[in-house]
């Protein structure tokens, strides 16, 4: 068997790791852009909030392209997009060209995760979409972690943070036309694909649809709203990236102005930190697929280790409040990231409560929840920190978002999908 699947959620790796070494770029050149720009943390906090507004509003139409057009062509056009938004960042004359190129990066970006959530749906069986669900989703704390060094060498070898965005724009640009080459919307029309995998992947399609009765049509996203599993996703996904985006958008700034670290100190600790979340992501969606093989239940499963990690999360955000040391935060985030990021998990719940027909539209729905913490943080954070003078309140604030993700989590009915049947039989389970 070919095994293309695998290798196209290869290539998903590397279009997330890209895409987050792009929109984290600000974030680790921002003491050179504050010096320059001569701007306060509350303005940091709306510059570093603006890509997430864009980001934000084109989740559920572009998640409802993707289910309409295909994943193929949102995901080459999206690269194309934010390649040229992260170069034209790279001239703003001030703050407010660079809101603007902010914002259009965040347009740019949106169809990246959701067409990801439907690939998970299409060419992965349901005992693969743990491990499809944490390689696209362990793209973002790598590229976090490679972002600060890239980002931090290329400043160093150009002299400049103009010039390092305009490179990272222009690579980007050239991934989006070998996207187009190497992925297509379904496993029967991807050249790649031999017949025993095609064979494969048919019959674990019509097995799954077999076994939930599925109609084969798009239900649309109003059909899911009184379903309590879908708001359990969409918060979980909130809590998520309450934490997530708050230490990459805060988190250079955080050790710089809290720990006194230079700009190369924070490329290498930020990439420690969020390599240490890639770490777990893989290990986490290893771990799940395992143990479903095993025979443990779906549910069983994932609200036993995400319930976990979302305790561990919690408790190693509180260690960084009350243990001040440099050592001590960098070993306490690390320990963070490396189990917050097993809730990349939930990147495989679209195509369980939606399947195939609406992992797209669902994708869209959960990272748009997701992403109001997005905008939120980085201007909480920035208030936070304007008005205490330190970031102990906004690592209290981070203490929160992880609490609302963990109860979300063990909220959670992962074994019930919610698409309606082709019986008309009621759904059993997670209705609000």
């Amino acid at each position: 068997m070919s095994n293309t699947r695998w290798r196209l959620f290869g290539l998903l790796l590397l279009l997330v790791t890209v895409n987050y070494v792009d929109r984290g770029s600000l974030s680790v050149a921002l003491p050179m852009i504050k010096d320059e720009f001569g701007i306060g943390p509350e303005v940091t906090g709306v510059l570093l909030s603006v890509f997430f507004w864009a980001y934000a509003a084109m989740q559920i139409p572009a998640g409802w392209l993707i289910d309409r057009f295909g994943p193929r062509r949102l995901i080459t056009a999206a690269c194309l997009g934010w390649g040229g938004a992260t170069a034209l960042t790279g001239l703003a004359p001030n703050t407010a060209t660079m809101a603007v190129g902010r914002a259009a990066l965040g347009a740019a970006e949106a169809p990246i995760m959701p067409a990801g959530g439907k690939l998970n749906a299409v060419f992965l069986t349901e005992k693969e979409r743990g491990r499809g669900a944490t390689i696209l989703d362990a793209g973002a704390p790598l590229g976090s972690a490679f972002g600060g060094v890239a980002i931090t060498g290329l400043i160093a070898a150009t002299g400049s943070w103009r010039w390092a965005f305009i490179a990272a724009g222009a690579a980007t640009m050239l991934l989006g036309f070998w996207a187009w080459r190497a992925i297509r919307d379904t496993p029967e029309t991807h050249p790649r694909v031999d017949d025993a995998e095609r064979a494969h992947l048919a019959r674990a399609r019509a097995d799954e649809n077999a076994r939930h009765q599925a109609t084969g049509r798009r239900a649309g996203l109003v059909h899911y709203l009184r379903y309590r599993s879908f708001w359990a996703m969409c918060l979980g996904w909130l809590g998520f990236n309450g934490v997530f985006y708050g230490l990459l958008t805060w988190g250079p700034l955080f050790l710089s102005e809290s720990k006194g670290f230079d700009l190369g100190a924070i490329g290498w600790s930020t990439f420690v930190i969020f390599g240490a979340g890639f770490v777990g992501e893989i290990l986490g969606g290893q771990l799940a697929d395992r143990l479903r093989d095993r025979g443990f239940g779906t549910n069983a499963v994932l609200r036993s280790l995400l319930g976990f990690a979302g305790l561990c999360v919690i408790g190693g955000l509180v260690g960084v409040v009350l243990v001040p040391g440099p050592v001590a935060a960098i070993v306490l985030l690390s320990t963070v990231l490396f189990f917050l990021r097993w809730v990349g998990l939930f990147w495989a719940v679209p195509a369980i409560l939606g399947g195939t027909e609406d992992a797209g539209v669902l994708g869209g729905a959960m990272n748009l929840a997701g992403n109001v913490s997005g905008f939120i943080t980085p201007i909480a954070v920035g208030l936070i920190v304007g008005a205490t003078g330190g970031y102990t309140g906004a690592l209290l604030y981070f203490v929160g978002a992880g609490v609302i993700m963990t109860i979300s989590v063990l909220v959670l009915d992962y074994s019930t999908r919610l698409a309606p049947r082709a019986t008309s039989a009621p759904v059993q389970g997670g209705a609000a």
